[in-house]
């Protein structure tokens, strides 16, 4: 089936109006997502150095994070494995197994000047905080924020590109499920990961745009400090 969107006069600001089951049974083009070699892996001091300046010069980074999963009972995550940070045309993946690029995360992720926007961002502050002690500031849950009145859960990343852009996101469970503490990610994993954070920027950029031309857009700004 094919979806149908509304006007941008008839939705209330900020509201999502798919579904999931209407994301599922659509028709839509594909999203294409980052390639790799928009992708930098942060694996040494030196590199973690380099894109310091480039993540603190920024207003708002795509913010994601993934972790081995758990498959026993009682099993407690290690979690997060991997940190994605997104800029326009680059994706930074920080590997957490090397503590050499845990100054620069902290000194991004505690930020005050830069938004961390990105979805499903619940457990991100607790992981963080006891894995590497670090203290999220200005975090934006975009599917917080997203969530209209037929959402009784938060807006997921593919309902909100398929609201935004008119595609589809495709997302493996296969691959986010993966051995994220590998030392050494697949090209698969890569891309996943990376496009987890990356389209959380451009989601930002369109819902952002959608926002300040109702006029509205003070009130969700000021939401991201709340979250600090």
């Amino acid at each position: 089936m094919g979806v149908e969107r509304s006007s941008p006069e008839s939705d209330a600001m900020s509201d999502v109006i798919f579904s999931r089951r209407q994301v599922a049974d659509s028709e839509l083009p594909l999203y294409r997502g980052v390639s790799m070699g928009e992708i930098t892996v942060v694996d040494n001091p030196d590199k973690a150095r380099s894109v310091r300046a480039i993540l603190l010069a920024e207003a708002v980074v795509g913010f994601d994070t993934e972790s081995k999963p758990t498959f026993r009972k009682g099993e407690i995550s290690t979690g997060p494995h991997l940190v994605q940070l997104a800029v326009e045309r680059q994706v930074y993946l920080f590997p957490v197994g090397c503590e050499a690029t845990h100054a620069v995360l902290k000194d991004v992720l505690e930020s005050r000047d830069v938004i961390k926007a990105g979805f499903g961002l619940g457990n991100d502050r607790s992981a963080l905080k006891s894995r590497m002690g670090i203290e999220l500031n200005n975090l934006l849950d975009l599917g917080e924020i997203l969530r209209g009145p037929g959402h009784r859960g938060t807006v997921g990343a593919k309902v909100a590109v398929a609201h935004y852009f008119g595609e589809i996101l495709l997302k493996s469970k296969k691959i986010g499920t993966s051995n994220w503490a590998s030392r050494h990610l697949d090209e698969r994993q890569m891309l996943y990961a990376a496009n987890d954070a990356h389209v959380a920027l451009k989601v930002y950029h369109a819902w952002l745009l959608d926002a300040s031309r109702k006029g509205a857009i003070s009130m969700h700004s000021a939401n991201a400090q709340d979250h600090s």
